[in-house]
């Protein structure tokens, strides 16, 4: 890899941190699963988040590849869209009030226990069927991705956020299980999407900045 390869990929891997740490719709799923069921549960629901994640990547360059193929004018627009999807995803960051409670800590627990199985299952189709998430690595990906990019460098793209994603829910998983961080986090999640928030504007503008070069 290059140095430019190497400044994109640590630029990517930055850009999809942030996003992993704002809380959103797979946050909330890996938090009951672990606290309702088990531990375990959040782990396997982290694993189905990785494999949806998966499933959003190949598309994802393929139809970039696609589009780069046929007109680079084009590419060049998906580039400014996904630039400004990011500023909108971090000024909805900034707006969010975070979450409260019953978000994540149901009245009614249920009896039964949730297979590995069953808990993939519902994290690869929360991911999976999140209509914001196509949205997200277009914008993501567009940002990296160019004419003169490898096909191994985009390999390596994608599986950066397979792995990030997979390591992150099941940090989720683990650690905010417990009592006093749950707590911790509850009291702090408004905190923790405007940071986010913030960043994603920041890195918003440089992205969009960076696509005239």
């Amino acid at each position: 890899m290059t140095g430019v390869d190497l400044l994109n990929w640590a630029m990517l891997a930055g850009v999809f941190g942030v996003a992993l740490m704002s809380p959103g719709p797979d946050f909330v799923v890996a938090i009951r699963n672990a606290i309702l069921y088990s531990r375990a549960a959040g782990l396997f629901t982290a694993l189905g988040f990785a494999a949806g994640v998966a499933i959003h990547v190949g598309y994802t360059l393929a139809g970039l590849a696609a589009v780069i193929a046929h007109s680079i004018i084009l590419f060049s627009l998906l580039k400014y869209a996904g630039a400004a999807y990011l500023l909108y995803m971090g000024y909805k960051a900034l707006r969010s009030k975070g979450f409260s409670t019953p978000d994540i800590d149901p009245a009614d627990r249920p009896k039964h226990t949730l297979s590995a199985f069953k808990a993939f299952q519902i994290g690869f189709l929360t991911n999976l069927l999140n209509p914001k998430a196509t949205l997200f690595f277009l914008a993501v990906f567009s940002q990296f991705v160019g004419p003169d990019t490898a096909m191994p460098v985009q390999a390596l793209y994608g599986l950066t956020c397979v792995v990030m994603t997979g390591l992150w829910f099941s940090i989720v998983a683990v650690v905010l299980t417990g009592a006093r961080l749950k707590s911790i986090f509850l009291r702090t999640s408004r905190w923790i999407d405007r940071i986010c928030g913030v960043v994603l504007v920041g890195l918003g503008i440089r992205l969009a900045l960076m696509s005239r070069v």
